[in-house]
């Protein structure tokens, strides 16, 4: 493995010139993927079937929801999950004007956030819907996936290679979707880059993430990113300091040996407690970091920049970049549910989504 970016310095410059503003908010409706398309500047914000329930899938309008591609998608019915969301959990906006939703419900027993389904599979599949006439083109059931101990969380689309990419932490791997034919493969599975580093503890405000069963939060690979040329893919799992990449071109060729792809993973920097990502098209990486209430990122010359930092951040979650220079993104506050503060809920209402201009 080789460590392409030896020096990390920081730099402070952008953290004065950038300011945090609210776009949306969402009272107590957890908001979890964010998307944005880049030509029209279309916001799209996706949310887990938690309750108080709304929709999974809107387009923000004027500050408003609105259910999409219709309400009918939106309605939940489990028992007809071929037609409608189960469990929304994130969205890409491609190059070619297609929004991509992944509907992820993991089995009980591989939820790595959240409670899973009750089932012994997990429900998963991936909706392309075409933006200009706001109808589902397409829809992948993930062939050859794994559904009893995968967990997909985000989502990539590589439009030059016809893949998806998918972090899976259930799995502890990167899954390739193959875009013509629904069949996937799974690479850097229990990968160095891939995995938690042992007795790494997330601490957020003083305090270790502890579930109600007195065990430690840990996610597996989570955030990615690919850049705009779709010729870089980049990762990381949310117990990890490490931020990794592997050329696109490894992953798009399926006659590489499991060695031969983790001999291509480049080590970019440390990038602390993160969890979503994403790519500008000067090749910044952006990237939440919740222990701070920042969020940060990392330029093509190896540096690492503070863009803003607000008490509002918490738990920065899932990123979009609009055409108004704007980076868009969700803020989930996972460590203040409940769950992890001994039934106490100390997540600050309402929930919200920000943007803030990006840097340079």
């Amino acid at each position: 493995m080789k460590n392409i970016l030896l020096t990390i310095l920081l730099s402070g410059t952008a953290f004065a010139q950038n300011k945090l503003e609210e776009v949306a908010e969402f009272g107590k409706n957890q908001p979890i993927g964010v998307a944005v398309q880049t030509g029209t500047n279309r916001l799209f914000v996706s949310f887990p079937h938690t309750e108080p329930f709304l929709y999974a899938v809107t387009e923000i309008v004027n500050g408003k929801r609105v259910p999409y591609p219709n309400e009918e998608w939106n309605k939940y019915l489990p028992e007809k999950p071929a037609d409608h969301f189960v469990n929304a959990q994130d969205m890409y906006a491609d190059d070619k004007g297609f929004l991509w939703v992944l509907d992820s419900k993991p089995a009980g027993a591989a939820a790595v956030i959240g409670e899973g389904g009750t089932e012994t599979e997990g429900t998963f599949k991936m909706l392309k819907i075409n933006l200009a006439t706001n109808t589902v083109a397409k829809i992948y059931t993930f062939g050859g996936l794994d559904k009893t101990k995968s967990a997909l969380n985000d989502v990539r689309v590589d439009t030059q290679n016809q893949l998806a990419y998918l972090s899976d932490p259930g799995l502890k791997a990167i899954v390739v979707l193959d875009l013509n034919t629904d069949a996937v493969r799974v690479v850097l599975q229990n990968h160095t880059s891939t995995t938690v580093t042992p007795g790494y503890k997330v601490v957020i405000d003083g305090k270790e993430m502890t579930d109600d069963k007195g065990k430690p939060f840990k996610s597996d690979v989570n955030g990615i990113a690919l850049t705009k040329n779709n010729k870089y893919f980049y990762y990381k799992p949310i117990n990890h300091d490490k931020l990794y990449r592997i050329a696109t071109q490894y992953l798009a060729d399926a006659a590489l040996t499991p060695a031969a792809i983790a001999a291509k993973v480049q080590t970019v920097g440390n990038a602390g407690v993160t969890h979503g990502l994403e790519a500008d098209a000067k090749g910044n990486i952006y990237f939440g970091n919740s222990p701070e209430h920042a969020i940060k990122y990392i330029s093509p010359d190896g540096k690492l920049h503070t863009l803003v930092t607000d008490d509002r951040i918490i738990w920065p979650d899932s990123f979009g970049i609009g055409a108004d220079g704007y980076l868009y993104f969700s803020c989930a506050q996972m460590h203040r549910l409940p769950k992890y503060n001994n039934g106490e809920n100390r997540v600050e209402y309402p929930f919200r989504v920000f943007r803030v201009k990006l840097g340079e």
